[in-house]
């Protein structure tokens, strides 16, 4: 292979998409608005929910308790009576419901240990357990607080510390936002490089590369390192600008580990992307066929849903995937300050499934061009 005319060939691809407009104006959006947006909109943690009140009693325990029900974890609680209670949950209107029943001061005050019932509209998964849990901690804790004087309580035996590692606020905005470029990445990876090589078929230029003393490896590599430059550059400020930037995530970890493990991702993706090209004939065909790869890649990566919550034969399943790895070293690298002692497993499998996919993609490509050539 001749590096020169693989340095020449990616130069004509970076000309050919300044030239594209849709596809710059597609990769300013990806890393901006694409990675502020769900890391500001999407919530993991409990924050601002919906919450109302059934107050059966009218004594001032349920008015402590509705008081303690306070923002940035739900909005103010809205009073409605009894009747109400499952039309409102039922419409959506409200994601937890809290009904106090009657005389629960003076139950509570005689050690009857009364009953609050708490409604749950689990169809908001997000936030229905970690706020059904800390509604049941609010409600099992506040009554102590204010009947001690009218009914001292025993010390619990044990008592629980919880520490809160590497993420102590619970603050879900900058572990979305990274998991957000890494899913741009795999988004850009696949589809710039097969659209590259879509488009010289369907213009009809891949007939004047065929001409020319070129090797299908040096057309490859050629698209491989100029689409993969755009995305790490982009990507890479996306990281300064926007992540540290805008949405003020601390830095952790080390800035040039983080491009060396992205750069090595990217070359794993965009041989995956010329791969899916051969295999398609049109761009609509491209499209159809890299969605769905791209979903399962990412959905099932560990960046949302831990790998060990998986059945066991997906877990072993996605681990041909270049996104499992690359999303547990991001992981390692960027929340936990990990060094490369600790990573360098996920980043030389990611190398290996790059490679693998490389010359899969190359006796592919091979095979399409003998065919166009005859």
């Amino acid at each position: 292979m001749r590096l020169g005319a693989i340095y020449r060939l990616g130069l004509k691809e970076l000309v050919s998409l300044r030239y594209d407009p849709v596809l710059v104006l597609l990769i300013l959006y990806c890393f901006t608005l694409a990675i502020i947006a769900p890391a500001r909109g999407v919530k993991i943690q409990l924050e601002n929910a919906s919450v109302a009140v059934v107050d059966e009693d009218r004594s001032p325990l349920t008015e402590r308790l509705t008081a303690a029900l306070q923002r940035p974890y739900f909005q103010p609680p809205v009073s409605i009576p009894a009747t109400e209670l499952d039309r409102a949950l039922e419409a959506g209107r409200f994601t937890f419901v809290v009904d106090f029943p009657p005389r629960l001061h003076a139950d509570a005050r005689e050690g009857r240990q009364p009953a609050i019932q708490v409604n749950v509209d689990a169809t908001a998964m997000a936030m229905a357990g970690a706020g059904a849990r800390y509604l049941e901690r609010v409600l099992a804790e506040e009554p102590l607080y204010h009947l001690r004087d009218e009914a001292p309580a025993p010390s619990p035996a044990v008592t629980a510390v919880t520490r809160l590692a590497f993420n102590p606020n619970g603050d879900s905005t900058w572990f979305l936002a990274v998991m957000q470029i890494v899913n741009m990445i795999t988004l850009l990876g696949i589809l710039l490089t097969g659209a590259a090589l879509i488009r010289e078929r369907e213009h009809g230029t891949i007939e004047h590369l065929l001409v020319m003393p070129l090797t299908a490896a040096e057309i490859m590599l050629a698209k491989i390192w100029a689409n993969g430059l755009v995305i790490l550059v982009a990507a890479s400020l996306s990281l300064l600008l926007v992540v540290k930037g805008v949405l003020g995530a601390p830095g952790v970890g080390s800035p040039g580990l983080v491009v060396l493990g992205l750069a090595v991702y990217l070359f794993a993706l965009t041989a995956l992307g010329i791969f899916l090209a051969t295999l398609a004939r049109t761009m609509p065909q491209f499209g159809l066929l890299s969605i769905p790869v791209f979903l399962v890649m990412y959905m099932l990566s560990g960046a949302n849903t831990p790998l060990d919550a998986m059945p066991e034969f997906l877990q072993r399943l996605m681990l041909i995937s270049p996104t499992t790895h690359i999303v547990a070293y991001m992981q390692s690298l960027v929340f936990r300050g990990a060094g490369l002692e600790l990573i360098w497993r996920p980043l030389a499998a990611t190398l290996g499934l790059g490679v693998m996919a490389f010359l899969l993609a190359l006796a592919r490509f091979r095979q399409t061009v003998s065919l166009t050539r005859l």
